[in-house]
């Protein structure tokens, strides 16, 4: 008897879709994506940002401003160290009035006339006592030169000891103005710093803005090429959904195929067949070789 198959088969027109989904499905897999074209991108520095660099890193204007400040904070430092401790002869002189010598001497010199002056008024008072040339007059003028002496080396002390005091005072306001310069140059070296600081940020900040946007624009025009190159993928995606979706939701059809029975003959040839076989395989020996050779013969 025959063999009858039952297939269950989509409509006609579902499998007419489905053979083109797959025709396109195995052609666009076939083909490369080239993914060069979307590949990740950094954009470049800002031209703001190369200046804040540039200025950051010069020695003049950027971070390092505070140098030459800072170089004459150390001198005045220096020089105001060489003015602490006992004051030497050289600084003495040095802040010494130069007209110190004159007023001395001018001093002195005026002394010395009103001490001759009184001299002669000794002299004049032991002539006028019948005195003069006596011992009392020596003696007289001996008391009297002797407190001259000491008074003149006492006003000269005393310029000496003014002209020290005026020197030492000089020197004194000579440190304290050396001090004031070194922290003058200190906050000058300070607020040069701080303006570069701040003028770098400025820069540094706009730069990075402004590299944000160009950055941002090369995103999107990434993620733009990028949908572009796999857009074939989503519409053929959408393409197989949707006949997913018909194959799932049309009712199915069946079919049938039958296979013919076997003729006696075909029956017999196969029983010969196999018994020849299996006594081939036995003795060695063929015993329908005969008959194979004759319907052979006849079925050519």
């Amino acid at each position: 008897m025959p063999e009858t198959v039952t297939r269950t088969l989509p409509a006609q027109f579902i499998e007419d879709i489905g053979q083109d989904y797959a025709k396109q499905l195995a052609a666009l897999t076939q083909l490369p994506v080239s993914t060069a074209a979307f590949a990740p991108q950094v954009a470049a520095q800002d031209p703001y940002q190369a200046a804040a660099y540039a200025q950051a890193t010069d020695p003049t204007a950027g971070l390092g401003a505070y140098a030459p400040y800072l170089t004459k904070a150390g001198e005045a430092a220096t020089a105001a160290t060489a003015l602490t401790g006992p004051m030497t002869s050289a600084q003495l002189q040095q802040y010494m009035s130069p007209y110190q010598t004159d007023v001395i001497s001018a001093a002195l010199g005026e002394f010395d006339i009103q001490a001759q002056k009184g001299l002669t008024g000794i002299g004049t008072q032991a002539v006028g006592a019948g005195a003069f040339g006596g011992g009392r007059h020596g003696i007289a003028e001996a008391e009297y030169q002797t407190q001259s002496d000491r008074n003149r080396a006492a006003l000269q002390a005393n310029l000496l000891q003014q002209g020290y005091q005026q020197a030492a005072s000089l020197r004194q306001q000579d440190l304290a103005n050396q001090l004031g310069i070194g922290r003058f140059q200190s906050t000058l070296g300070g607020g040069a710093q701080n303006l570069a600081q701040q003028q770098i940020a400025g820069l540094g900040t706009l730069g990075a803005g402004q590299q944000a946007q160009s950055q941002a624009v090369l995103d999107a025009q990434r993620q733009a090429t990028q949908t572009a190159a796999y857009e074939p993928y989503q519409r053929l995606g959408t393409y197989g959904a949707g006949v997913s979706s018909l194959i799932s939701g049309y009712p199915a059809q069946y079919g049938q195929a039958s296979t013919p029975s076997a003729s006696p003959l075909q029956t017999a040839l196969g029983i010969g067949t196999g018994l020849a076989g299996l006594y081939g395989g036995l003795t060695g020996k063929n015993p329908f070789a005969p008959i194979g050779s004759a319907f052979r013969g006849m079925f050519g």
